[in-house]
């Protein structure tokens, strides 16, 4: 069993729920950074914090950037980091325990994919996670959105092939676009949780 870091207890604050997937991931978890790629207004970012966690959140949207900086100030929250990089042109690395990027890579050019990734990769810590949602070019669906990028049957799971996948699925799910709320629509997605055990001595 994992024992995660102490919480405490801090204001209620008004954002959407997280993902299934990042509060199934939490259990697993033990004390350490996680990096939310692609963070949004926040839902993750901020869930992961209140449960103890110093958090580094990035995206470009501003106006969703600045909302998140708001609500942090407005609870005096501590522990979690916001920054504004275009993934599309940055590089990174450092030693996270997990690296999220739920629902955030279909928004990126194709051509940056493979080294996302393995960015992510490597500025994961021996024994972290990667969680990966991301929508799916599905032959025997129409998408009823067109997205800049998304995986084909097979690729995702591919990148991981030498960490240990807890779980790897490609499933149909309702998906609520952020410009409409209030229209659910049925998207086919690869979700991915690896960790970073390799099965061969790399």
């Amino acid at each position: 069993m994992t024992t995660g870091p102490k919480v405490e207890a801090l204001p209620p604050i008004d954002v959407a729920a997280p993902h299934p997937e990042v509060v199934a991931l939490v259990p697993r978890l033990v004390e350490g950074e996680i990096l939310d790629l692609g963070c949004g207004s926040g839902r993750h970012a901020l869930y992961l914090q209140q449960q103890g966690f110093p958090v580094t959140a990035w995206d470009n949207d501003l106006q969703a950037v600045q909302h998140l900086t708001q609500l942090c100030a407005q609870a005096a929250l501590k522990g979690l980091t916001v920054a504004t990089p275009d993934l599309n042109h940055h590089r990174f690395n450092g030693q996270y325990h997990a690296i999220l990027a739920v629902d955030t890579l279909m928004y990126l050019e194709p051509s940056v994919i493979a080294q996302l990734i393995a960015d992510m990769q490597a500025a994961t810590l021996k024994g972290g996670y990667n969680l990966i949602v991301c929508p799916m070019r599905d032959e025997q669906q129409t998408s009823p959105v067109e997205f800049p990028f998304s995986f084909s049957s097979g690729e995702l799971s591919h990148y991981y092939r030498r960490w240990h996948i807890v779980h790897y699925h490609e499933k149909l799910a309702t998906w609520t676009p952020p410009t409409s709320p209030t229209e659910p629509i049925s998207l086919r997605f690869a979700t991915l949780l690896a960790q970073k055990i390799s099965i061969k001595e790399l």
